[in-house]
């Protein structure tokens, strides 16, 4: 089994590039997905579509000289893995893309022609997997209800988090107390709700005056104007100045902004699993999620969770966590416990033990 690295900053690249020092199988390093990612709504007809043809092509030739099975690191990379002609493993992140393309939500962008081109290829690759590794029982559950794949050839590894990188730490990046969100802008996301918890929390609460809502990340692709809608949802709730946005931030600085936050919001409408949480978690950061998708599986009950687009429950959960002190020392001892239970040497263990099981399928 060889194992793709894939070169990128984007979480599935997080996953690939943490796993791969764990796992004792050779690797392959590769910034393909890196480009798949900047050619989400690029026009098919373009010089920039067709040159990516060539990159693919020269990829899939690669892929094909080597000698033994491959594990493909995340689901747009079936688009490699449906022409391959050998033996391989993938790993299901979520079907964000997939819902979008079959229009049930806009969790990121409506897909062009060519992302839909690409994408239909990307799930017939799922299909013929000989194994898919699914992040949480979530997206194994979406794996067979939505692509009907048997669940006999669904294993689900959670991820794991650093933990040499992700504890407590001294220093804030603020002086003022701050509510924070890490993440893009994508409607997925559910940004929005968070901003209309915050402004009414201020309203509630006037000791919150000082209050900040500080958002680390990038906005999103270029796909979407991602920042200026949420602009416009600031202006409308007036919370100029309330927001500060850190743009993407280094993940050896990012204990720092989680250790010294009042508390970590990720309202998410749908995750395949949701690091922020559990890198909160680790940092001793109280955190808050939705009920949606895979959150509540992944914190446990380590977390406050709250219906995704109730904004009124959203802004009594976060009231709760800062004034209420022995919830808030509850909720840190709770989640150093959960995420002290997800490491990466025990998913590189077991995805070892899926690659056992394909050895033995495909002889």
């Amino acid at each position: 089994m060889t194992f793709l690295v894939t070169i990128g900053r984007g979480s599935m690249d997080l996953y690939s590039q943490k796993l791969a020092p764990h796992l004792r199988v050779p690797k392959i390093f590769t910034d393909i997905y890196q480009r798949v990612a900047e050619l989400f709504n690029v026009p098919l007809l373009s010089c920039t579509s067709l040159r990516s043809i060539r990159e693919d092509l020269a990829f899939l030739r690669l892929l094909r000289g080597l000698n033994d099975a491959i594990h493909f690191p995340n689901h747009h990379m079936g688009r490699y893995a449906l022409f391959l002609g050998k033996p391989y493993v993938i790993t299901v992140h979520d079907l964000i893309r997939y819902f979008d393309l079959k229009g049930y939500a806009v969790f990121i962008h409506r897909p062009n022609l060519r992302d839909r081109l690409y994408l239909h290829m990307d799930y017939a690759g799922i299909r013929k997997a000989l194994a898919i590794i699914a992040i949480s029982h979530t997206t194994k559950r979406d794996l067979i209800a939505h692509l009907g794949i048997p669940e006999e050839r669904i294993f689900v590894v959670y991820h794991g988090i650093d933990h040499s990188l992700f504890r407590p730490r001294e220093g804030r990046p603020l002086d003022e107390p701050y509510v924070l969100f890490v993440g893009s802008e994508h409607p997925r996301k559910n940004l929005t709700t968070l901003l209309r918890a915050f402004k009414l929390l201020k309203e509630r609460n006037r000791r919150m005056r000082n209050l900040k809502l500080l958002k680390v990340g990038a906005s999103g692709g270029r796909e979407a104007s991602f920042r200026q809608e949420t602009l416009q949802a600031i202006n409308r709730l007036e919370l100029e100045g309330d927001v500060i946005f850190a743009g993407f931030v280094a993940e050896e600085e990012l204990p720092f902004y989680y250790s010294g936050a009042e508390c970590f919001v990720f309202p998410s409408l749908y995750e395949g699993f949701g690091f922020p949480p559990l890198e909160a978690m680790a940092c001793s950061c109280p955190v808050i999620v939705s009920s949606a998708g895979s959150l509540p599986e992944v914190v446990g009950d380590a977390a406050l969770v709250v219906p995704p687009t109730d904004h009124v429950a959203l802004a009594q959960a976060m009231e709760e966590v800062i004034t209420n002190g022995a919830l808030r020392r509850s909720l840190v001892e709770a989640g150093l416990r959960r995420a002290a239970q997800f490491t990466w040497e025990k998913a590189a263990q077991e995805t070892e033990k899926v690659y056992e099981i394909v050895e033995k399928r495909a002889a």
